[in-house]
């Protein structure tokens, strides 16, 4: 017999131990179709739209199928469900931008992230085959609202494709809702540094010269190639361009300078193609040049400083509603995985430095869909689109009153279970503290 050395008896245990704290800490497991038409009644919907409405909201085989007061509608308890969120709100699926949800587990494990590729120009790259719906992160996202993200690559001066996943699936394919809906690019910046760890000035003006001419080859090789009609040799990373060039892969490029994000518009708008511009951070600087251009943009993280010492500590609180005012179209994003959880705080932020709170729910969701080519089944509470809504005790858009009591994506009710309210249960019951 064989004898069990303590070193092995010691492995057994650690990975009994893991296995057990891995079945409790596993992610719910996907909402089923929906059975039955849903009746959500007594709430106020905010619709995606910048309207809201005291009245029901009814929903079957996935699609919603009624707005309004109610006045017309008789309820039958024996055919739907039917839950009565009165003082309650109900709103549509909110939607992240640029995140790596999916793509990064844990910051400090190499082996669990997986959103950035080697090399500087990767149009080849799709986030989506790399997207893990096993997140242990995701449940804890959706717990505030965000249903719906755009999973992106990161690195180089073209990160890959991006696509749009719903958060409640066995697999990506079951997730995806928009395949390689855009193209990610990292413009150059043209900001030069005076600081100790910085490389010298002229060294800097050439990287970000050298950056922009690498890109500009890249479209030309790319543009040249496309146009063949049977190319001799497929080359992987120039095909992965034909959808941008064919205009069913948006460009998104991340710029945060004024002169950064004018010279982007600048160069694609020479082939023919207007880029969302993401990060955005001195926006203001420039709102005619994004009003003539009808640019679209996705704000990165307006709780933070600003970018330049002489602006205004406030001024990225009240970037959102000057670009409002000025009637350009935008969206909240957070970046990062797990920080998607505070995007709907972003906007309520937001709304205490002069956004109307139906317009930040509107860059939450109608918005964030237009943007992102879904507005036909989701960005709303319309007739027609996909049941994808959550219900919240209070506010959604404040810490406090985001309390989910229900959600749904496509119809299907979704587990609002997830890690964090396991372990806080769990020392509840170890210190006795008492359930809300």
């Amino acid at each position: 017999m064989r004898k069990i050395t303590p070193l092995l008896l010691a492995s057994c245990l650690l990975l009994g131990n893991l296995a057990t704290t891995f079945a409790q800490t596993s992610v719910p497991s996907p909402g089923k179709p929906q059975a039955k038409p849903i009746w959500i009644t007594g709430a106020t919907l905010h619709l995606g739209n910048g309207q809201t409405l005291q009245g029901i909201i009814g929903f079957e085989n996935g699609l919603i199928t009624y707005v309004g007061t109610g006045a017309e509608i008789r309820l039958n308890a024996e055919t739907a469900t039917i839950i009565d969120a009165s003082g309650k709100h109900v709103y549509p699926g909110f939607i992240a931008f640029n995140s790596i949800l999916g793509l990064n587990e844990i910051d400090a494990v190499r082996a669990t992230r997986d959103q950035s590729e080697t090399g500087g120009l990767n149009p080849n790259v799709r986030a989506l085959v790399a997207y893990n719906t096993d997140s242990r992160i995701t449940p804890t996202v959706r717990n505030s609202g965000t249903l719906l993200s755009q999973v992106s690559p990161q690195a180089g001066n073209i990160s890959g494709r991006s696509s749009v996943v719903q958060h409640d699936a066995w697999n990506w394919e079951d997730a995806v809702v928009r395949a390689d809906d855009a193209m990610y690019f990292n413009w150059p910046s043209f900001r030069v540094y005076d600081a100790w760890w910085a490389p010298p000035a002229e060294e800097q003006r050439k990287q970000s010269a050298d950056n922009l001419a690498e890109l500009k080859q890249f479209m030309e090789d790319a543009k040249a190639y496309l146009a063949q009609k049977k190319p001799a040799k497929i080359n992987l990373k120039l095909e992965a361009m034909r959808g941008v060039f064919e205009g069913k892969t948006k460009v998104f490029v991340r710029a945060n300078e004024a002169k950064a994000m004018v010279s982007a518009v600048q160069f694609f708008a020479a082939y023919q193609l207007k880029p969302v511009l993401v990060g955005a951070e001195e926006a203001a600087d420039i709102l005619p040049f994004l009003q003539e251009n009808k640019i679209d943009l996705v704000l990165s993280r307006t709780q933070r400083l600003p970018n330049r010492s002489g602006d205004a500590v406030d001024a990225p609180y009240r970037l959102p509603a000057q670009l409002a005012e000025a009637g350009i179209r935008f969206g909240f994003s957070m970046d990062g995985a797990w920080e998607q959880r505070n995007l709907p705080f972003q906007a309520g932020q937001a709304v205490g430095y002069g956004l109307s709170v139906e317009r930040a729910v509107q860059a939450l969701s109608s918005d964030a869909a237009a943007i992102l080519g879904i507005e036909q089944r989701y960005g709303e509470l319309g007739v027609g689109k996909s049941a994808c809504l959550f219900i919240s005790t209070g506010d959604a858009l404040d810490v406090r009153g985001n309390q989910l009591e229900a959600a749904f994506i496509d119809g299907r009710a979704v587990d609002l279970g997830d890690k964090q309210k396991a372990l806080y249960k769990k020392f509840s019951d170890k210190y006795g503290v008492e359930q809300p």
